[in-house]
């Protein structure tokens, strides 16, 4: 027997370190775990142990004997990532953890966000000695996109939440939730009170299609969208436009195929989720029966990963509809085929789309459209939008090989929906540099530097998004933020770091004073037991509090 990783692997690597015979790759030091989309046990290495099992955050690991029908194809993917990368004799050297010298005394690190890559940086931190971590958060509720970006009926990811309680809750650490630095607390106040601040604050914002037409109402980022109907409170007054029959999304990413299936999927099911009850409603009202995805690139190039794209298939009463010209023509996908070389996702990933390509579709059932090779125009519309205008790459057959034939093909497709999946995007933060192209602060391994001289800023760091732009899942912010924590901690026992000036009584006092309805650890405690317990009520795993209001009520112990 052997144990296999499914589709809610999230890349932490926290199986690698704990498996006793090095069957668990990539692993972080080597090649492939950059690109990888998820990691794979070795059957012919694993010895049962079920330590990998034990460990992982997201419960995707489950002994070859307890798979499903659907999880069965995962037991042969890892099959062929072994036979192109065959384990080698060497296991990984892995981290040196260090602990500062005693008689440097307690080092004071300030987190500014509380998503992934702040979660992991405040676990590395408090798993050394003598570390203070105060955790700063603009909204009243921690974990960032966990909370509001994992689709409401992605459980088994949302649980590694219940991992990042462990930094939360740490008896070093302090919570300070619904304070905003930037406007309760300025920068230098927060350095101020710390040896150092790392800035983990994500990408807020979104990249925009540059098209005609994409301020018309009915056009809308993605971003908000996934907001709403995660219940975040900045979007949950927010209307969106169900009464048409098709949706269209811009872009391929997870992203976009966890709003297509949000859209198609029968509210009675999302009800026993935790979407936000406002969502939920308004789905029970839509018309939509159809969403296409368009990808500007070929179908190699997708930016979704092959297990997300499989799950797809598990979607009842729901059509996966690709052309099977258009894959024929795909020049990449072509590629795939020919190169011996291909990698066992690429070759899955096409191997599946050519898969719904044969299926027949079923009448009645609605439709999620796969579209590769094609590129929005403009949007039109009298007052909102009304249609999309793409522009598909139009193709020839050459000797036996597809190729592009000049000028594409213009379709206008009708629609009153259009979401814009292409990207998200750091926004500047008050007094720290912030590099406008990439959307993201200016840094070195962590260590944010000035785009002037080149030269790091005493005491500030970054991790996550906002460091190195929208990329990975969330388990690649680990690795990210342990590149950070060691910078810092070098920087500290080098004696590169400016000692706080105010103890831990005096911040304390400044927040109760800037943000007096600030929320500790023990408030949002009371709020997450207070929606798990409205949600066991409708047999759901959290009902959420929608609005800041109802959040900061929710947080006050009874009288």
């Amino acid at each position: 027997m052997a144990f296999v990783i499914t589709q809610s692997c999230c890349n932490d690597a926290s199986c690698v370190s704990v498996c006793p015979v090095n069957c668990i790759h990539p692993t972080p030091d080597e090649a492939p775990f950059a690109t990888t989309e998820m990691l794979y046990v070795d059957a012919d290495t694993c010895i049962d142990c079920g330590a990998c099992a034990d460990e992982c955050p997201t419960d995707a690991i489950y002994a070859d004997h307890e798979l499903t029908e659907d999880q069965e194809p995962y037991q042969q993917l890892a099959t062929e990532y072994y036979e192109r990368y065959p384990i080698g004799p060497e296991w990984p050297t892995g981290r040196d953890h260090v602990n500062a010298p005693v008689d440097l005394g307690t080092l004071r690190v300030a987190i500014v966000g509380s998503g992934p890559s702040a979660c992991y940086a405040a676990l590395d931190l408090t798993s050394r000695a003598r570390v203070e971590v105060s955790m700063f958060d603009r909204l009243p509720t921690p974990y960032g996109l966990v909370r509001s970006g994992v689709a409401p009926d992605h459980t088994s990811t949302k649980a590694v939440g219940d991992l990042f309680r462990r930094a939360l809750g740490h008896k070093n650490t302090e919570c300070h939730f619904g304070v905003e630095i930037g406007t309760d607390l300025t920068h230098a106040e927060l350095l101020a009170h710390h040896h150092a601040v790392i800035y983990a604050v994500g990408a807020a914002g979104d990249r925009r299609a540059g098209i005609e037409g994409e301020d018309l109402p009915g056009s809308h980022a993605a971003t908000e969208f996934v907001a709403w109907y995660n219940g975040h409170p900045d979007y949950a007054d927010r209307v969106f436009d169900l009464s048409g029959e098709r949706a269209v999304i811009i872009g391929n990413g997870n992203v976009a195929l966890d709003i297509a299936r949000i859209l198609v999927t029968d509210p009675k099911h999302l009800a026993r989720s935790e979407i936000a009850e406002h969502a939920v409603a308004a789905l029970r009202g839509s018309a939509i029966r159809e969403v296409v995805i368009v990808g500007r690139r070929g179908a190699v190039q997708a930016a979704f990963t092959t297990p997300e794209l499989m799950a797809l298939g598990n979607l009842e009463g729901v059509d996966i509809v690709v052309e099977d010209n258009e894959l024929a023509l795909d020049p990449s996908t072509q590629a795939s085929h020919d190169d011996p070389d291909t990698e066992p996702r690429i070759r899955w990933k096409v191997g599946q789309l050519e898969k719904y390509a044969q299926q027949p579709v079923t009448p009645g059932n609605k439709r999620i459209v796969l579209r590769f090779l094609s590129s929005p125009i403009e949007l039109t519309g009298n007052g909102k939008v009304e249609a999309i205008t793409l522009e598909r790459t139009a193709l020839t057959t050459v000797d036996g090989r597809a190729v592009a034939s000049g000028t594409g093909v213009l379709e206008t497709l009708e629609t009153g929906l259009v979401l814009r999946s292409i990207g998200y995007r750091g926004k500047p933060i008050p007094d720290l540099p912030f590099d406008d192209r990439r959307g993201t602060i200016p840094n070195d391994g962590g260590r944010v530097v000035d785009p002037a001289t080149g030269n790091p800023v005493t005491g500030v760091y970054t991790a996550g998004w906002i460091k190195r732009g929208p990329s990975g899942v969330i388990g690649t912010n680990r690795l990210c933020s342990e590149q950070t924590v060691d910078g810092l901690i070098e920087d500290f026992v080098a004696g590169r770091l400016m000692p706080p000036v105010g103890g831990r009584e005096k911040l304390a006092a400044l927040v109760a004073e800037r943000a007096p309805q600030y929320v500790d650890y023990e408030g949002w405690q009371r709020i997450d037991e207070r929606e798990r317990a409205a949600g066991r009520t409708d047999g759901r795993p959290r009902t959420k509090f929608v609005t800041t209001a109802d959040l900061l009520r929710a947080s006050i112990p009874p009288a």
